[in-house]
C-alpha cells in the first residue's frame, strides 16, 4: 500500500477587516455630553443622538469632538475620532498648572483659567474639569461666565489654553532670558 502524503495548505484571510483590528488607544477619552436631537420631517419627527467627546493624554494634549448619529454608541465613536483629529499640545507650567491668567471667549460663554498654587487642585465644573484634568492640570482655578452651553465651554477653554505660552518662548521673543523674565 502506497502512503500518500498530505500536505496542509495555510490560507491568508481573504480580506482584512479594519473595524476588527485593535489599536493601541493613544488618548484617554471623556464623554462629555450626549443629548437627543429631534428633527421635525413630513414624515414625523426623526430623532438623533449628539454627543461631545473629550480626549487627552494627561502630559499635555487634548482635544475636543462633536459627533451625531441614530445610535449612541456611534455617535460617541464619531465625537472620539474626531477628537482625536483635533488634538492640540497645550503647555503645563511647574506645579501642574497654566502659566498666567488666561480668558477664552467663544459665543457668550467665557472662561477664565488662573494658575494655583500646589495642592489646591481643581477648582471647576462641568465640560472645563473634563478638559484640564485630560491635559493634565493638577492645580487650576477657572470660572465660567456667560452661556453654560458643555460646548461652548469646552471649546472656549481649548482656546484659553492655547494662549498659554512658556516662560522661555516669552523670553525668546523679547530677546531675554528666563531668568530675567521670572524675576
Amino acid at each position: 500500500m502506497e502512503e500518500k502524503e498530505t500536505k496542509k495548505v495555510v490560507r491568508k484571510p481573504r480580506r482584512v477587516q479594519k473595524d476588527k483590528m485593535v489599536k493601541a488607544k493613544l488618548y484617554e477619552e471623556q464623554v462629555v455630553e450626549v443629548k437627543s436631537v429631534t428633527k421635525v420631517n413630513k414624515g414625523g419627527r426623526q430623532r438623533r443622538f449628539s454627543a461631545l467627546v473629550v480626549v487627552g493624554d494627561r502630559k499635555g494634549k487634548v482635544g475636543i469632538g462633536m459627533g451625531k448619529a441614530a445610535e449612541v454608541p456611534d455617535a460617541i465613536q464619531k465625537a472620539s475620532q474626531q477628537a482625536t483629529k483635533n488634538v492640540t499640545k497645550v503647555y503645563i507650567a511647574d506645579g501642574d498648572t497654566v502659566s498666567h491668567e488666561a480668558i477664552g471667549k467663544v459665543g457668550s460663554t467665557k472662561v477664565i483659567l488662573k494658575p494655583a498654587k500646589e495642592g489646591t487642585g481643581l477648582v471647576a465644573g462641568g465640560a472645563v474639569r473634563n478638559i484640564l484634568e485630560l491635559a493634565g492640570f493638577k492645580n487650576v482655578v477657572s470660572k465660567s461666565l456667560g452661556a453654560r452651553t458643555k460646548k461652548n465651554m469646552a471649546e472656549s477653554t481649548i482656546k484659553a489654553l492655547k494662549e498659554q505660552k512658556s516662560p522661555e518662548y516669552i523670553a525668546k521673543l523679547r530677546g531675554k532670558t528666563k531668568e530675567e523674565i521670572l524675576g
